[in-house]
C-alpha cells in the first residue's frame, strides 16, 4: 500500500472517495488508533478492544464509551451535569 506523509492511513483509498471524506476518515483513524488515558490508573496506556468497549493494558480496566474514542462530547457533558447535581445541596 502506498501511503505517503500527507494521506496518512487513508493513501488506501486513492483518490476515490473525495478530499474531505478522506480527511475525515484519517481524523477519525488517527484518533482510534491512538492511546488514551485510562479513567482508573490515569496510565496512557488504553486501547480499543472493540466498537465501544476500551481497555487499559497496563492495570486491566474494562469499560465502555464512544465507537471512536474512549470519551464522547455527549459524555462529557452527561457527567459534567451528574456532578453537578450530586454536589448541589437540598432545598
Amino acid at each position: 500500500m502506498g501511503r505517503t506523509k500527507k494521506v496518512g492511513s487513508t493513501g488506501r483509498f486513492g483518490t476515490r472517495y473525495g478530499a474531505t471524506m478522506r480527511k475525515r476518515v484519517r481524523k477519525i483513524d488517527d484518533s482510534l488508533k491512538s492511546k488514551h488515558k485510562c479513567p482508573s490508573c490515569s496510565s496512557i496506556k488504553v486501547k480499543r478492544a472493540s466498537i465501544g468497549i476500551w481497555q487499559c493494558s497496563f492495570c486491566g480496566f474494562r469499560f465502555t464509551g464512544g465507537s471512536w474514542a474512549p470519551e464522547t462530547p455527549g459524555g462529557k457533558i452527561a457527567i459534567r451535569t451528574a456532578k453537578r447535581l450530586v454536589d448541589q445541596p437540598e432545598p
